[in-house]
């Protein structure tokens, strides 16, 4: 089942790609339109590639790491809503947060790394 829930997690993750892009290409214009609709899901990438994923820069504990998720998911959603697609923006949110406790029920958490917080080397 942990092995499903990741590929639908990385998917997820495509699609908060998609909601971010979508809304600042539909809620734009012109070279500002280019800005938002490329520039956020660049932030997007940053954060998760700086956080949330497996080879992450920066080792955050457990729940710190499932809040910047969560904020990155949120952010997907309300882009869709604010770019008039609450239909898509409601299936994003139940697909995520069911997902997301799965996947966060199913970590091992073992005990935090003795480095927690510390910037892993490149």
């Amino acid at each position: 089942m942990r092995g499903a829930n990741l590929v639908v997690r990385f998917l997820l993750e495509l699609a908060a790609l998609a909601a971010t892009s979508y809304w600042g290409f539909a809620t734009a214009s012109g070279f500002t339109q280019w800005i938002l609709g490329l520039g956020a899901p660049a932030a997007v990438i940053v954060v998760w590639a700086l956080f949330v994923s497996p080879k992450r820069r920066f080792d955050l504990p457990h729940p710190a790491r499932f809040a910047i998720e969560l904020g990155v998911f949120a952010a997907a959603v309300l882009a869709l809503l604010d770019a008039g697609r609450p239909a898509l923006a409601v299936v994003l949110a139940v697909l995520e947060f069911v997902s997301g406790t799965l996947n966060y029920v199913s970590e091992d958490r073992s005990g935090p790394p003795a480095d927690a917080g510390a910037v892993r080397p490149t």
